[in-house]
């Protein structure tokens, strides 16, 4: 097939002069797992509770603990996009060593070839059946690093399907124009980018991309049971970009923004994350909600609260893409979701 080259970074990007531009002016108690620990340590067992002649309470099931061989497939937001050190290869899907993947698989115990790690930057669900080409090299479709052998899967993806920072991009170009208008008070469009989106019949642009991207990660999740029909199947949510209110973005972004537009992104993001969650509930898979978590680590936040940067990150950073501490957060969510 043939390949097109793509930046990395699809997934933010857009966001670069177009939105520079625009925002520039506004700069415990005991149980039976511990009497098997302390028989195994050569202990002594905890003393047993005096028979009441009541049936003895059925002693829960634990949870197994997740095991590998781990796969993580996903985007540049499960990748971690310039974050420090970055690793693999092709270097084009800009990898980093301490994104949430390598966390979690720090924390389970797996290394080597019981780990895998083939997620990309600027990939879409049609990059994970196909090879998808960088400017670093060709990455290999992420399917292919599944095998039956594979008992867990963490899969992150769906924002470029959905063109999500596509929206981004005309919401920042829709406020530009509406800004050298030189329109003010109440002759400025309340929210000039959900105006653009708004379709002739009157439904949502937006909303039937998203619901595109979710017939794809359907049929996506179908081909990773098949190939790995024993493996835990995790899919990982989008972490919060925007505060609830919008008013919170005012330090950060100014006011050339609309706040209806902020309004209609978060709207936005809170759809893909449902699609998200619906797709795979219905594969058997599992959800992980990064949104709630990230409640208050939005790119509004501060420096030292926020897990996504905003339009001027730190430096070396991407732009509308987790740091290093958004990767932890992930991490953290994942494994309490491993761990039942």
């Amino acid at each position: 097939m043939s390949l097109s080259v793509r930046p990395i970074g699809t997934l933010g990007g857009v966001l670069s002069a177009g939105l520079a531009a625009v925002l520039v002016a506004g700069c415990s108690g005991s149980s039976g797992s511990e009497t098997v620990a302390a028989a195994a340590a050569g202990g002594s067992a905890p003393p047993r509770a005096a028979a009441t002649g009541a049936a003895p309470a059925p002693t829960p099931t634990p949870t197994p603990k997740p095991t590998g061989p781990y796969v993580a497939l996903g985007d540049s937001y499960t990748a971690g996009l310039k974050i420090s050190p970055q690793v693999g290869e092709p270097k084009g899907c800009s990898r980093s060593a301490v994104n949430y993947p390598s966390l979690v698989a720090q924390a389970l115990g797996l290394a080597g070839e019981r780990f895998r790690d083939v997620s990309c930057s600027g990939a879409r669900t049609g990059d994970l059946t196909g090879a998808q080409s960088t400017e670093g090299g060709v990455n290999p479709p992420q399917l292919d690093a599944l095998t039956p052998a594979t008992r867990l899967v963490t899969l992150g993806i769906g924002g470029n399907d959905a063109g999500f920072m596509e929206v981004v991009g005309q919401c920042a170009k829709e406020n530009l124009v509406d800004a050298l208008k030189g329109l003010v008070g109440s002759d400025r469009a309340a929210a000039p980018c959900r105006d653009s989106y708004a379709a002739a019949d009157g439904g949502d642009q937006v909303q039937r991309k998203v619901d595109s991207a979710g017939e794809r990660l359907g049929e996506t999740l179908k081909e990773v049971k098949r190939r790995s029909p024993q493996a835990r199947v995790y899919v990982v949510g989008y972490p919060a970009l925007l505060p609830a209110d919008p008013a919170g973005c005012v330090p950060v972004l100014g006011s050339t923004v609309a706040g209806g537009d902020l309004g209609f992104l978060v709207e936005k993001e809170q759809q893909l994350n449902a699609m998200l969650k619906r797709r795979a509930e219905a594969a058997g898979a599992v959800f992980v909600d990064l949104s709630g978590p990230s409640a208050g680590h939005d790119m509004c936040a501060g420096e030292t609260a926020r897990w996504v940067e905003p339009p001027f990150p730190t430096q070396g950073l991407a732009a509308i893409h987790p740091n290093a501490k958004g990767q932890e957060g992930a991490a953290a969510a994942v494994l309490k979701a491993l761990r039942g």
